[in-house]
């Protein structure tokens, strides 16, 4: 084999997991599609030491780190299909081209579905946003809302104060009684009327159009997207997913290894917390057994 270890996805997750088996000498191939789930952003906020750096600058430097490394080999492409094949595996990727190895660390990450919503999609990751501690601070003292889409959304609408005056507009989800009672604590004002479109000069927000006809002023709403996986290999492979809060998410151990022995996941992929720093956290992990697992695969 070319490679002991493939890894499938060049985000934060791929790029710490081939770190650490770039400095433990092991022959690597990163195949990277090139889509990740944070192009949407303008910055990247609460990675430490990379604070306010686009993603793309992130990811762009991070492989030119790797590629000082001589075992490993970064490739453009998208893998889409995958397979174990005795004590190794198999990938395919678009172009036709094939690769082998006895380890695979998936860190393909989560496609994320917006509500129908007039003006949504055009925001997302400048005005609409899915999570305060990565984008709370560049709208602090805003007007902010939540769109209660999701059963989480009220627990969500309890955080956003800290950052700026909050309105839970009710669209699916009717606070308990418990949660109404908390909500009101915290000073969050309950919109019962859905939010039918957002306006503003694109990609700013300024105010949202409820289905009663009025007009609300905001300049950031907070929304849940519903996740899906970016790419069918780990189905593929037979690895058994959980039920996360947003969608599915790849089981894995405390040593990042899913139910396929060899096959490693990492970030959002295999998390139901989504957040830069974290990913990178669980990349480093599952890196770092990788390699303590080829390692026991030769003295065994």
């Amino acid at each position: 084999m070319s490679f002991e270890a493939i890894i499938i996805g060049g985000n934060f997750a791929g790029l710490s997991a081939a770190m650490q088996l770039a400095r433990a000498r092991r022959r690597v191939l990163l195949v990277d599609a090139g889509a990740p789930r944070n192009r949407f952003s303008e910055a990247s906020h609460g990675f430490l030491g990379q604070d306010g750096q686009t993603p793309a600058a992130i990811m762009r430097e991070g492989k030119r780190q790797l590629s000082l490394y001589p075992t490993i080999t970064i490739r453009q492409g998208k893998v889409v299909r995958a397979q174990s094949d005795g004590d190794a595996f198999i990938i395919g990727t678009e172009d036709g081209g094939e690769e082998r190895a006895a380890r695979i660390v998936l860190a393909t990450g989560v496609s994320d579905t917006l509500p129908e919503l007039s003006g949504l999609k055009e925001r997302w990751g400048r005005s609409a946003l899915h999570c305060p501690y990565c984008h709370g601070f560049e709208v602090i003292g805003g007007k902010l809302g939540v769109l209660a889409n999701h059963p989480h959304s009220a627990h969500s609408a309890m955080m956003i104060p800290d950052w700026g005056a909050t309105t839970f507009t009710q669209a699916l989800f009717e606070p308990e009684e418990e949660q109404l009672v908390k909500l009101t604590a915290r000073g969050v004002r309950i919109e019962r009327s859905p939010i039918v479109e957002l306006l503003g000069d694109n990609p700013k927000l300024e105010a949202v159009r409820l289905a009663d006809g009025r007009v609300l002023p905001l300049d950031a709403v907070f929304v849940a997207p519903k996740t899906s996986m970016a790419s069918p290999v780990a189905e593929q492979l037979g690895c058994v997913f959980d039920d996360g809060p947003f969608g599915p998410v790849i089981r894995t151990g405390e040593n990042k290894e899913t139910t396929i022995k060899g096959v490693f996941a990492a970030g959002d992929a295999a998390s139901a917390m989504h957040n830069a720093t974290l990913a990178s956290a669980s990349g480093v992990l599952a890196g770092v057994h990788c390699h303590q697992s080829l390692v026991m695969q030769s003295v065994a």
